[in-house]
């Protein structure tokens, strides 16, 4: 432990009145965090079947004023990005998270989508990355900090976009924490900071009027891909 951080904990305890804990209570709070207890949980989304938890996130997603697009494969992506910023008279430029998950959309397929990939600039308009999970109780996005998802792209540009597949649809926010756990048990590592978005940046404080963009993207545009592989290749393989 770094002294920085044993200063912290120092300066708790000493608001506390206390000292460290003992053997026991530590070996108690260590199996209490690696049991990941769950909280209760809302059956709405938790007793449907995967389909329709899909369609819950999606529903739950516009209702939050997201706007989404339903895509059949990763081919499709490319012209769906392209209609949609054609469609909201947007620059066809993006900041795209260089993140594996990305390679194997045919971007070529629209050469005049200008891509730099890389953290948001203050000059990006538009942004697009992946996710880890999206929640169909709430419509909301679980988004991942690192080198290949910089935390920058979800809240600099106006405008985000989001690519998730539709096999990343998990019922509640703890199946979200699962699928995060269970990559960093395959070797990926936890990463520094993990973002809920659920639907665009908006505030009620000035009047007590709902605006916009305040905290971050005036827009939030979600791709739900159906399947992870194209047509073709699933006709190749069978």
């Amino acid at each position: 432990m770094s002294p920085a951080r044993d200063a912290i904990f120092a300066g708790i305890r000493r608001s506390l009145k206390r000292g460290p804990l003992g053997p026991q209570q530590q070996a108690e709070l260590r199996a209490r965090v690696a049991a990941h207890r769950r909280n209760l949980i809302p059956a709405r989304a938790t007793t449907l079947d995967h389909p329709a938890q899909v369609d819950l996130f999606v529903a739950m997603a516009e209702e939050v004023q997201a706007t989404v697009a339903r895509v059949p494969s990763p081919a499709a992506i490319p012209e769906a990005v392209a209609r949609y910023l054609a469609a909201e008279n947007l620059p066809a430029e993006l900041a795209m998270a260089p993140d594996p998950s990305l390679d194997s959309i045919p971007w070529e397929t629209r050469p005049l989508l200008r891509i730099r990939r890389g953290r948001a600039e203050a000059g990006d308009a538009v942004s697009l990355t992946p996710c880890v999970a999206a929640v169909a109780e709430t419509g909301t996005l679980m988004l991942a900090s690192g080198a290949r998802t910089p935390t920058t792209l979800n809240f600099l540009p106006d405008t985000h976009i989001v690519v998730a597949y539709a096999d990343q649809a998990v019922a509640s926010y703890e199946d979200g924490w699962d699928r995060l756990r269970a990559a960093a048990d395959s070797g990926s590592p936890l990463p520094r900071t993990v973002n809920f978005v659920t639907g665009p940046s908006r505030t009620g404080d000035i009047e007590q009027r709902i605006v916009l963009g305040a905290h971050g993207p005036r827009r939030l545009h979600i791709l739900v891909v159906e399947n992870r592989q194209d047509a073709e290749d699933g006709e190749a393989s069978g």
